[in-house]
Formats: C-alpha cells, sequence, structure tokens
C-alpha cells in the first residue's frame, strides 16, 4: 500500500485490529481459563514422508507442514453441546449456532408442572472459551430480537430444559417485529403441531448468509455484524428441516420439508410452502449434508402428506387486531 492510500484511509492494519480485539500481548484474554485444545487430527499421512533425495541434493521428507501443530491445532473446532431437548453446534467465527436439533413429541411440548417461561433468562454459555463467546451485552440496543433456534415452547415438559434453551449459544440475531415475533414463531408452532401427525418430529434449524444481486450485478454476501466490538453476524436467512417418524412404518421411513427464510418481516397471509426448498438447495447453501442415510426410496415429502401452513389465532378486541403468538 503507498503511503498516499496509507495516510488517506487514516488508520493502519494494526489500528484495525486494536479497535476489534484489543492489544496483542496474550493468546488468552484475561480471565479466560475455559480454553479448549484440541488436538490434530489422526490417521492422515505426513507429508513429506518419503525417503531418498531429488536430484542427489534435497530430501522430500524434510518438508514438514504438519510440525505446525506443535504451536497448537487452528482448528476448526466445532463447540457440539448435548442439551435435554436441543444439540447445537457453535460456530466460533460468526458466534451463532451452526445448526441446533430437537426430538419433539405430544408428551415432550406438554408443559410440566411449575414450568414457566418468566424463570428462564438469557444467559452466556461459559463452555464457550471468552474470546470466541457471545456477551449478553451484544445484544444492548442492536436493534434485533434474542432469538432462539430451540424455541423456548419446545422444552415445556421441565423447567431445566426450557432454560437451557436460553443459552446463548441457541441465539441468533433476528428481525423483531414481523419475523421472530410473528412469522416464524407461527412456523415453530407448526412444527409442534406435527407431534399430531407423527410420533417423533425432528427439527434441524440454523442461521444462513445467502448472496444477493448487487447494483453492479455481481452477487455478493453481505450482513450486519452487532456487538461491542462489532463480533456477532446477523443472518440473512433461517431454515428449518423438518423430519417426521411413526414408529408404524418400517424400513427408516421419513417425511421432510426443508423451509429457507429471510431474516425480515414476512407478511401472515404469505404461504408457508413458498418458503420450502429442495433438500439439495439447502445442502448447498448450508455447506451440510443432510439426511445421507436414508434412500431415496425412504424419503417423502412432508407437505404432501400434512398441509403445511401456519396458524395466526386473531381476536379483535374492539377495533383492534391482535396477532397472538402461539405459545411462544
Amino acid at each position: 500500500m503507498s503511503k498516499v492510500l496509507y495516510n488517506s484511509l487514516g488508520v493502519s492494519a494494526v489500528g484495525i485490529a486494536s479497535y476489534f480485539w484489543g492489544k496483542s500481548g496474550s493468546n488468552v484474554p484475561a480471565g479466560d481459563t475455559n480454553v479448549k485444545t484440541p488436538t490434530p487430527p489422526t490417521g492422515v499421512a505426513p507429508v513429506g514422508s518419503g525417503t531418498g533425495a531429488v536430484g542427489g541434493s534435497f530430501d522430500p521428507a524434510l518438508i514438514r507442514p504438519q510440525d505446525f501443530y506443535k504451536y497448537g491445532f487452528p482448528g476448526p473446532v466445532h463447540d457440539l453441546t448435548t442439551r435435554g431437548e436441543f444439540v447445537s453446534c457453535y460456530d466460533r467465527a460468526t458466534r451463532n449456532p451452526y445448526w441446533v436439533v430437537e426430538h419433539i413429541t405430544q408428551e415432550l411440548i406438554r408443559r410440566g408442572e411449575g414450568v414457566d417461561r418468566s424463570k428462564s433468562v438469557f444467559k452466556e454459555d461459559e463452555t464457550i472459551p471468552l474470546k470466541f463467546r457471545n456477551r449478553l451485552r451484544d445484544f444492548f440496543r442492536s436493534g434485533y430480537d434474542r432469538g432462539h433456534n430451540a424455541p423456548a415452547a419446545d422444552a415445556k415438559y421441565i423447567q431445566l430444559a426450557m432454560d437451557e434453551t436460553f443459552y446463548l449459544t441457541n441465539i441468533s440475531p433476528q428481525v423483531g417485529e414481523g419475523f421472530n415475533r410473528d412469522y416464524w414463531a407461527h412456523l415453530e408452532d407448526f412444527g409442534r403441531r406435527l407431534t399430531k401427525s407423527y410420533d417423533d418430529v425432528r427439527i434441524m434449524t440454523g442461521p444462513l448468509y445467502l448472496p444477493k444481486k448487487c447494483a453492479d450485478g455481481k452477487y455478493r454476501v453481505e450482513y450486519e455484524v452487532i456487538g461491542s466490538p462489532p463480533n456477532i453476524a446477523v443472518p440473512t436467512h433461517f431454515f428449518k428441516l423438518i423430519v417426521g417418524e411413526n414408529k408404524r412404518d418400517q424400513g427408516q421411513k421419513i417425511s421432510y420439508a426443508a423451509f429457507v427464510l429471510p431474516n425480515d418481516k414476512i407478511e401472515n397471509l404469505t404461504p408457508l410452502t413458498s418458503f420450502q426448498v429442495p433438500l439439495e438447495a439447502l445442502e448447498k447453501s448450508s455447506g451440510l449434508e443432510l439426511l445421507g442415510k436414508v434412500p431415496y426410496y425412504n424419503k417423502k415429502d412432508l407437505c404432501q402428506e400434512v398441509k403445511c401452513e401456519i396458524i395466526v389465532r386473531e381476536f379483535l378486541p374492539q377495533t383492534q387486531k391482535v396477532l397472538a403468538l402461539p405459545g411462544k
């Protein structure tokens, strides 16, 4: 970079790094004693393991990039956590879940004695190293809701299970009015209603960061980042993959439907099926392998078996219409 350009920017790369992450001096932030040290992958043939010299003067065995591991294996690290009602896989880079998987049944979604959402509070997940953790303060005045991936209403059978849905590793920034408090909540209710049609309902939910066409005709992935410093990615979209099973079915038969919704206001009159996407499209967008062990002849379109629609309960006190959230 030329000196003129450098001065015109008015900030150095070091300055940018200091603004976001503070001054370098230690690999571990003060007070962070919970840093995981992953082990390097095993079973991989070492690079340069051949013998003999090339041209009589160079031995390829001396090339050992894997020796970098002696400084510590860089990752990626997947923080996989099993809770009472769901399993979450956390993305340290975006500070969102990669995905969250739930298992719900009619019995599980019944409210247990004394279970009350008002007793639950959002909390940081201290199993995540401090430097990769999403913090409560990062959502303060961000303009976004702390949106559940596994909803609290899916874990009403015991207070602990509901409380666990409030860990920030299960949370993503979501548009509030028109999405998290409306259409998204009705989609969550649709998943619970499926327990009337299927013995077991398994739901995978997660954020997506999808490209859009810009003014110059090129496609780019653009998303907001919130927090102080800005470090939590605001997803452009969210997905739900819903799988229904019945015990009477033999041979691993399942019914499924995949939905991708924009993280934006959605009119409640929008048909849910307008967000249904082929499983392959979701795989390509998310980078996930989905339902790969189920033969194609054992997979059925869930929306061909049940009516895929949201239900908006409407109340009309006096002249004002209020849309009630279904068990949110």
